[in-house]
C-alpha cells in the first residue's frame, strides 16, 4: 500500500457512504489505488498522478456507475485502460462478472496483475482489439468511460451485447451531438445525471439499447 493510502481512507469511506456503498470496501479499493500509483510511475497508465485526484476522478467516478450494474450478471469494460471503471465495479459488486477489454500490452499486464493481487474471481482480462473480441456468450451490458464517441463505441462493441443488453456510457456535459449521430437500430433509453463525491464537473450516464427493445 502506498504511503498516501491510509490518509485517503476517511475521504474514500465518506464517498462510499454518499454513494450508498459499505465503507468497509475502502480496504480493497485502496489496495487497487496503491497498485495503480506504483505501476503508473513506470508504465504511465494514467495522466493523473496525484493519489487524491485518482481517488475522486478514478475510483469514486467509476463507482457512481454501480447502481446501474447492480443485479446484472455480466459487464464488458471496453478500453478499460488501468481498469476503470471495471475493477472498482468488480470489487464492490462480487456477483457481477466483469471482462476487462484492453489492446495495450502494458495496460493489459497491469490488469492481469491487479486481478491476481486483489483476488478478483469475478474479473477476467481480454488483451486485444474490441472488434476482434468474440466471446462465447454476449454481455448484459458494456461500458466505456473515456474510450470514444457513442457511435464509435457501438460500432466497435455493439456485437458484444445480447438482444436486451445495453451500453452504459459515462459522459460529461456535451453529448447531444453524439446522441444525434447514433447508428440506425439503437436508441437512448435514459440519461442519468451522476453525483460523484468531490467532483465539481458534470457527469452523466447514457443508457443505449437496441431500437426494438421495450422501455
Amino acid at each position: 500500500m502506498s504511503a498516501a493510502s491510509p490518509a485517503l481512507r476517511p475521504e474514500l469511506e465518506a464517498g462510499l457512504r454518499e454513494l450508498g456503498l459499505e465503507p468497509d470496501l475502502a480496504g480493497p479499493l485502496l489496495d487497487y489505488l496503491a497498485l495503480l500509483v506504483r505501476w503508473n510511475t513506470t508504465y504511465n497508465l494514467t495522466a493523473i498522478r496525484d493519489p487524491r485526484e485518482m481517488l475522486v476522478k478514478h475510483l469514486l467516478d467509476s463507482l457512481a456507475l454501480q447502481p446501474f450494474v447492480r443485479g446484472l450478471q455480466s459487464l464488458a469494460d471496453l478500453g478499460s485502460g488501468p481498469g476503470l471503471p471495471g475493477i472498482p465495479l468488480a470489487i464492490v459488486t462480487p456477483t457481477l462478472q466483469v471482462t476487462l477489454v484492453e489492446s495495450s500490452g502494458k495496460k493489459a499486464r497491469f490488469l492481469r496483475e491487479a486481478v491476481r493481487r486483489l483476488a478478483l474471481g469475478n474479473a477476467t482480462v481480454f488483451e486485444g482489439r474490441i472488434e476482434a473480441f468474440a466471446p462465447a456468450s454476449t454481455f448484459a451490458a458494456i461500458t466505456a468511460r473515456a474510450l470514444a464517441t457513442l457511435p464509435l463505441i457501438l460500432e466497435l462493441g455493439g456485437h458484444l451485447l445480447g438482444p436486451e443488453g445495453r451500453l452504459l456510457a459515462m459522459k460529461g456535459a456535451d453529448f447531444e451531438a453524439e446522441i444525434e449521430a447514433l447508428p440506425q437500430g439503437w436508441r437512448v433509453a435514459a440519461i442519468h445525471p451522476l453525483r460523484v463525491p468531490g467532483l465539481d464537473g458534470q457527469r452523466h450516464l447514457i443508457e443505449i439499447v437496441r431500437a426494438g427493445l421495450a422501455a
